[in-house]
Order: structure tokens, then sequence, then C-alpha cells
């Protein structure tokens, strides 16, 4: 598969992920995290998917598109590591849904970045509220969801909140 198809594929799943996402939590309380803003895409599809939501992005540098950058209250800039625990302290147990797109290419890497996340990520879902990953995740407290059809399961990940 050309790196073309796989960017597509990629991008594919995420809306699917995303739109199935949004019916999930149609009725969980809370406000969305968009970690790995980028370009600003997916922050504008799920802009979108809950046009009453709050949105909050996380990125080391604004880089998006203009129409794709959130007020800058929502923002949190800088290395994850360090703004989830900023996070943290204002949005405990409060996150509906979280999307992450972190992935780096290397997977040693990638899993040593998610398992350092993990206990915030822990903390700051609420109960049934979903994680939408580039990333799979290995947590207690979560379970692992079907991916929608026609989804590759090593292409995105679905966990919820117990």
């Amino acid at each position: 598969m050309s790196r073309l198809d796989s960017f597509i594929r990629r991008l594919e799943a995420q809306r699917a992920c995303l739109n199935q996402a949004a019916i999930l939590v149609k009725n969980v309380p809370g406000v969305i995290y968009d970690i790995g803003l980028g370009n600003g895409r997916t922050f504008d599809h799920l802009r979108s998917l809950f046009p009453d939501g709050r949105i909050f992005v996380f990125d080391r540098q604004i880089n998006a598109h203009p129409d794709c950058i959130p007020v800058e209250h929502n923002i949190f800039l800088g290395e994850v590591t360090d703004t989830l625990p900023q996070a943290l302290r204002r949005h405990f147990d409060t996150v509906r849904l979280m999307h992450i797109d972190i992935g780096t290419g290397d997977s040693v890497t990638n899993k040593k970045l998610m398992d350092k996340m993990i206990p915030y990520i822990d903390k700051l879902v609420t109960a049934k509220g979903l994680v939408i990953s580039d990333q799979p995740m290995n947590s207690e407290s979560f379970v692992k969801l079907d991916l929608p059809e026609g989804i590759d399961e090593r292409r995105y990940y679905m966990y919820q909140k117990r």
C-alpha cells in the first residue's frame, strides 16, 4: 500500500471513530480534548460534531489553519507530559471525549509517551467517556470498543471508561 493510501485510510478511520464517538457520548456531560492539534482538521471536525461542546486542544506549538485555532483559553501549549498535569487541575473527571493523535512513526517512542499519559487520562476522562486514539492504550480503567465497520483494528483505537 502506498503512503498516500495509508494516510487516506488513517483519516477515514479517524473520521469514522469520531462520528461514532459523537453518538456514544451524546448524553455524557463534559468537555472534549483534542491532543495533537496539528493543522486543525480534527478540531474542525469535532466542532461540527459538537457545535455546543467546549473543545480544548493540546500541541507543542500552533501550526493550524487560522480558521481552525480555538480561543486562547482553550489551548494547552507545550509538551503533553507537561500540559496534561495542568489540565488535570482544571478538568478532573470531566472529559467526555479525548481524541489523541500523537503518532511519530516510531512505535517505541509512541508507547513510552502513551504510557506516561495514561495516569492523567485515567483521571481526566469521566465514566462512560471515550478515548479515540491513533495509539493503543493499556489501562484497567478502560474497555476496548469495537471499531466502526470496515476499519482495521490496528488503524485506530476506541476505549470507553468503565
